[in-house]
C-alpha cells in the first residue's frame, strides 16, 4: 500500500491558525486605521525632503480586541529588524496577562535592556542600537509593576522603546500614559473586513455562500481575529459542505437572527407564564445561553418601532440583567426578569399609543 508522504504536510498546514498565517507582515498590509498607520510610517520612514531623522516614541496602543494593535507593532518591528536573529536581538515580546508582576519588570525587562544590541544586519542606522519591548495585555499588570516600569522607561529611554498594548487605557497609570504616544484602535468596519476575509476564503478554498459571509461578519462585530477563528472553525466543521448562516451560528453556539426573532415574538405577545415556558423550551432544544440571548435581543430591538423612552427603559433593564448574570446570579431568575422587562415595556407602549389616539381631558387644578 502506498503511503501519502504529503499527508503530514497537509495536516500541518491546516493546523496553523489563520490568525497567525495571515498576520500582516508590514504596515501597508493592514486594512484599517489609515491615519494611525500613516503616522507610524512617518515615524520610522520620514520624508527625505523634510530632512528628518527616523524616530520611534514610546507607544500606547489601546482599543477593543482584534482591531490590529498587536499586528501593527509586530509589523513595525519586522520592518525595522528584517531577519529573525536580528529581531530576536532587538525585540522582547511579553504578555503581561501571564507575566504581570513586579519580578518580570525587575528580571526579564531589566536584563534585556541592560545588554547592548549587537546584531545590525539590514537595520537602519538610527535603530541599530535601539531595542523594543512589546508588552501585550498591559492593563493586566499590577500597579507595583507599572510603577517599577515607569522608572525603567525613564532610565533606558536612550536605547529602549516601550510599546504597551491594552484594551482598557484607564487601567494604565497616568505616569506611564504621559510618557507614551497614544493611539486608539476602534472596531473594524464590515466593509474593511469583507475584502480581507474574501481573500482568505479564496486562498483556502472555503465553500461559503453570501449568507454565511454576512453571518461571519455579524458575529465578528469588528474583531478581525474572531472573524478568522470562526471562519477556520466552520471550514473544518463543515467538511466540504457549503457553509451558510445556520452552520456559522451552530459552530459558534450563538443564537441566529431567526431564533432571536422567534423569541421576541412571544416576549412581545404572550403572557408571563407562556413566555417562560417557551423560553425554557428554546434553551432546551437549541442550547442558547441567556447571555447570548440578551446580546441578540439587544442588537435586534433597535430595529423595532418603539418610542424612545420605552426602548430606553427596555435597554436599561437588559443591561441590568446582563450585569447580574456577570455577578453570578441564577439564570432562571434572570430569565424571569427578562420576561418581566418585556411585559412592563409592552404595557408602557400600549398606554403610550392609546394616549396618542385618544384626546385626554385637561386636568383641573385645585388651589
Amino acid at each position: 500500500m502506498e503511503v501519502d508522504t504529503d499527508e503530514p504536510k497537509k495536516l500541518g498546514k491546516r493546523a496553523v491558525p489563520w490568525v497567525e498565517k495571515y498576520r500582516p507582515k508590514c504596515l501597508d498590509d493592514l486594512i484599517a486605521h489609515e491615519d494611525i498607520i500613516n503616522t507610524l510610517n512617518r515615524f520610522i520612514f520620514p520624508d527625505p525632503a523634510l530632512n528628518l531623522q527616523p524616530r520611534l516614541p514610546h507607544l500606547l496602543l489601546y482599543g477593543p480586541p482584534g482591531t490590529g494593535k498587536t499586528s501593527s507593532i509586530l509589523a513595525i518591528t519586522k520592518q525595522l529588524f528584517p531577519t529573525p536573529p536580528v529581531w530576536k536581538d532587538h525585540v522582547l515580546e511579553l504578555n503581561a496577562s501571564d507575566d504581570r508582576g513586579i519580578n518580570v519588570v525587575r528580571e526579564k525587562i531589566v536584563n534585556f535592556v541592560s545588554v547592548q544590541a549587537h546584531r545590525r544586519e539590514g537595520v537602519q542606522p538610527a535603530f541599530q542600537s535601539i531595542k523594543i519591548i512589546i508588552l501585550d495585555e498591559a492593563d493586566a499588570m499590577t500597579k507595583d509593576a507599572q510603577n517599577a516600569l515607569r522608572r525603567i522607561i525613564e532610565k533606558y529611554t536612550k536605547t529602549t522603546r516601550f510599546c504597551l498594548i491594552c484594551n482598557y487605557v484607564s487601567k494604565i497609570i497616568p505616569a506611564i500614559q504621559s510618557r507614551c504616544t497614544r493611539f486608539r484602535f476602534g472596531p473594524l468596519h464590515a466593509d474593511q473586513m469583507r475584502s480581507r476575509v474574501q481573500g482568505i476564503i479564496d486562498d483556502e478554498g472555503v465553500n461559503i455562500n453570501e449568507s454565511g459571509k454576512q453571518a461571519l461578519l455579524d458575529q465578528a462585530k469588528g474583531d478581525m481575529r474572531r472573524a478568522l477563528n470562526v471562519l477556520q472553525s466552520t471550514h473544518l466543521a463543515a467538511d466540504d459542505e457549503e457553509i451558510d448562516e445556520e452552520i456559522v451560528y451552530k459552530t459558534t453556539g450563538q443564537a441566529s437572527p431567526s431564533q432571536i426573532k422567534e423569541i421576541l415574538e412571544f416576549l412581545f405577545n404572550d403572557d408571563v407564564e407562556t413566555s417562560m415556558e417557551k423560553l425554557h423550551l428554546v434553551q432546551k432544544e437549541h442550547g442558547i445561553a441567556l447571555q447570548d440571548m440578551i446580546e441578540g435581543i439587544h442588537d435586534l430591538i433597535l430595529k423595532y418601532d418603539m418610542s424612545d423612552d420605552v426602548l430606553a427603559s427596555l435597554i436599561q433593564r437588559l443591561a441590568e440583567i446582563e450585569w447580574r448574570l456577570a455577578k453570578g446570579c441564577a439564570d432562571d431568575i434572570q430569565l424571569g426578569a427578562l420576561v418581566a422587562a418585556f411585559q412592563f415595556c409592552r404595557h408602557a407602549q400600549i398606554n403610550k399609543d392609546l394616549s396618542k389616539s385618544v384626546k385626554l381631558p385637561a386636568c383641573e387644578r385645585n388651589y
